[in-house]
């Protein structure tokens, strides 16, 4: 078992709520100056020429970036409505939208950001938008107001989607993209969470099968990155092996459970705390925090991870050692991104005019040493402290209850 060491108990509500509120003072505008829209700029401080109708249509658009912001979100508004979903309860203060209207607005933000569709050239960015849109309408029945219908067809839509992916070509799985050519953990692990949330469970099973069949590294205990087929007709594995591979598929292993599904979890934990860690550095904390992949992409692949073993902690089926194991890398994690935070001076280019954090790529290692003042940061970096902070006060709300 790992644990952070501090003084006195953390309070990760509000360590995530100041999360929440840099990442949408410093990154999220209206898109377009469009009323009721919202999304992340892709990094801060946003370039001058970027900040044009121009300049947002010809910068990277990363759908599935704006798919996690979704997901962080939906994360906030649980909070809120742990504390009553009142005005005073919202992450930003009661004179701002909640959390849930807000990623409401952010997703009508990516359909238009998108070309009026939410049909995407990858499968793995859908299916992470289709399971942000889950969970938000789940936030919405639990505070007793109907979930968009548009959300409800945005699922309908990619669904469609995930079944055209998913053939027999190369034994089962997903496809990566359109171009049909590769399969994958990234794309398949997130569709079969998505199946088995939403009552799918043998199509849900048949790609965990595929997985456990074609992609997990038995020696390591971790899933690889993906198969396709070589010149010679024969199946070639990519055998790197991500972190945030590993979240969708402990999420979907403890989703659809069994026996031998949660025998699975349990030793994907025991893997990941064995060979995805890395010493915690100069933050203090006492015990590893796991690795982390950059920036870009990568600057999210962590947090997505700390998503899904925030699950795993509170998962009763599983035992009492695999648990706190996985809340002890959720939380040292967190604990890590937050003592190497670096405050926003008021100074800087853009700043929002009030307290707001920039959190380091890399738990392991302090921000203002990897994003000093004047470098520019990129939204998925945040997103990714912003996760990991959100799945510790989740792990701290459930072991307190």
């Amino acid at each position: 078992m790992t644990s952070a060491d501090a003084s006195t108990p953390a309070d990760w509500h509000e360590r995530a709520n100041e999360a929440a509120r840099s990442v949408t003072a410093l990154f999220g505008r209206r898109l377009f100056f469009l009323p009721g829209t919202h999304l992340g700029a892709v990094q801060w401080p946003v370039p001058g020429w970027r900040d044009d109708v121009k300049g947002k249509l010809l910068q990277p658009w990363h759908y599935w970036w704006q798919a996690h912001y979704v997901d962080c979100l939906v994360d906030a508004g649980r909070r809120e409505l742990g504390n009553a979903a009142t005005p005073a309860a919202r992450f930003n203060g009661p004179e701002h939208p909640s959390a849930g209207r807000l990623a409401s607005r952010l997703v009508t933000g990516i359909r238009l950001r998108n070309a009026l569709t939410f049909v995407n050239n990858y499968y793995d960015d859908m299916a992470w938008l289709a399971l942000a849109t889950l969970r938000l309408d789940t936030l919405a029945e639990e505070t007793r107001r109907p979930g968009r219908r548009r959300n409800e067809a945005v699922r309908r839509t990619l669904t469609l989607q995930f079944d055209a992916a998913c053939t027999d070509d190369l034994g089962g799985g997903s496809y990566w993209s359109k171009k049909r050519d590769f399969k994958n953990t990234p794309a398949t692990a997130p569709v079969a969470l998505f199946y088995a949330r939403t009552g799918q469970p043998t199509k849900a099973q048949q790609l965990l099968d595929w997985l456990n069949a074609t992609l997990l590294d038995k020696e390591q205990g971790l899933y690889l990155d993906g198969a396709r087929l070589g010149p010679d007709g024969n199946v070639v594995i990519e055998r790197a092996i991500y972190t945030y591979n590993q979240g969708p598929v402990l999420g979907a292993l403890l989703e659809l459970g069994g026996e031998a599904n949660l025998a699975r979890a349990a030793a994907l934990v025991a893997a990941v705390e064995r060979r995805l860690t890395v010493p915690a550095g100069e933050s203090g904390v006492a015990g590893p925090v796991l690795r982390c992949e950059g920036t870009g992409d990568g600057g999210l692949f962590t947090g997505i991870l700390c998503r899904y073993l925030a699950l795993a902690a509170a998962d009763s089926r599983l035992p009492a050692g695999t648990r706190e194991a996985a809340a002890g890398l959720v939380r040292n994690t967190a604990a890590a991104f937050w003592t190497g935070r670096r405050p926003v001076d008021s100074t800087e280019a853009g700043s929002p005019g009030h307290a707001a954090s920039i959190f380091s790529m890399h738990a392991d290692q302090p921000a203002d040493r990897l994003y000093p003042p004047g470098n520019a940061v990129e939204l998925s970096t945040q997103l990714q402290a912003w996760m990991t902070l959100e799945a510790a006060a989740s792990v701290e709300s459930r072991f307190r209850n």
